[in-house]
């Protein structure tokens, strides 16, 4: 024999429905960032940095703020990724070039990428830093 009138169980059943549902919703909003990324802010960091590159007074520091530029681009889990370098990016989502939707935008992006890896491979200061220049111009031309 069942205790609960039809209309409790109905109202109970109702009322875990709609937990359930709002528990869903909520957990997508506060997890979106880790799906969604954010192309267009990742440019916008690596840009900085290869500016912040382009200015830097020696080589190490040209180097240091590449590496974060292309951390930026390719994101953790490009092949270009130095997990030893910070990465200005982390929770912008998986890198410019892997969350940008526009293949002409990628295409750019990769310019940019082989740009900082002339840089990352010089040592000379002023080679470097032309590179650093180069690779923030093509970043910066960017409209995402």
């Amino acid at each position: 024999m069942n205790i609960y009138p039809g209309s409790i169980l109905r109202s109970a059943l109702s009322t875990r429905l709609a937990s359930a549902t709002f528990g869903t919703a909520l957990a997508l909003l506060v997890l979106s960032p880790t799906f969604a990324g954010d192309a267009a802010k990742a440019v916008k960091t690596a840009a900085r940095h290869a500016e912040f590159a382009a200015a830097a007074d020696n080589i190490t520091g040209v180097h240091m703020h590449l590496h974060h530029a292309l951390n930026c681009l390719v994101g953790p889990d490009g092949v270009s990724f130095d997990a030893d370098a910070m990465n200005p990016c982390e929770g912008m989502g998986n890198g410019a070039i892997p969350d940008s939707a526009n293949d002409a935008a990628k295409q750019a992006l990769q310019k940019a990428v082989r740009q900082a890896e002339s840089g990352l491979s010089s040592q000379d200061l002023a080679s470097a830093q032309q590179a650093a220049r180069k690779t923030g111009e093509i970043l910066k031309a960017q409209d995402m």
